[in-house]
């Protein structure tokens, strides 16, 4: 899997933008919107719902819909010696399937997304588990795991949600340890998430 721009995806997370676009017809955006991923760069592109939909069978035009729906997978959990082995480390990552096959680990970091080597095994054990994530689908949704102080939750989500977790990261790091803001906008981020999917 070839790693997005991450400048230019975390970029859109960012506070303080002005007025988004639709980057296929040019209509005006709510905050929350839909997006595309061009299956050639890995790049995501806002999307306006009626352009999304153009594109809602898979592959189309070299683009992939992104999903939009957050699950909580209640009934899953990584142990500590399970997550451990992984070598993430930061108390978070997601883990997406790609078009080969192959399972990539990404983890937010100061610098943007960082790819963590994964093993087949380590991930058909996790994968085992779950019916939700045998059938993730490949390079739009993946498993976001929080680990963060006491917390041990594991959501199927979009993509795109997934960088947004990225820019709130980068945007709010300060110093060596990201300081009290970072970890409190991730918080606020994963309560966000959580009341989606609850919803």
């Amino acid at each position: 899997m070839t790693s997005p721009d991450p400048i230019r995806t975390l970029r859109q997370f960012l506070p303080g933008r002005r007025v988004e676009r639709c980057d296929l017809c040019g209509a005006e955006l709510p905050k929350r919107h839909g997006h595309l991923l061009d299956a050639r760069t890995h790049r995501l592109t806002c999307a306006c719902e009626p352009c999304g939909v153009l594109f809602e069978h898979r592959g189309a035009g070299g683009y992939l819909r992104v999903p939009r729906a957050v699950r909580r997978l209640a009934d899953f959990a990584i142990t500590d010696a399970e997550w451990d082995s992984l070598r993430i480390p930061i108390g978070l990552a997601f883990f997406v399937n790609t078009a080969q096959g192959r399972v990539v680990a990404m983890y937010p970091g100061p610098a943007g997304p960082t790819e963590s080597l994964l093993t087949f095994d380590a991930w058909a054990d996790l994968a085992a588990r779950s019916l939700t994530l045998a059938a993730m689908e490949p390079e739009v949704e993946a498993l976001l795991v929080n680990r963060i102080g006491a917390e041990r939750d594991s959501y199927l989500a979009p993509i795109d949600r997934c960088y947004e977790l990225c820019g709130v990261l980068r945007t709010h790091w300060r110093g060596f340890s990201g300081g009290e803001d970072v970890w409190r906008e991730i918080r606020e981020y994963f309560a966000r998430l959580r009341e989606e999917a609850d919803a």
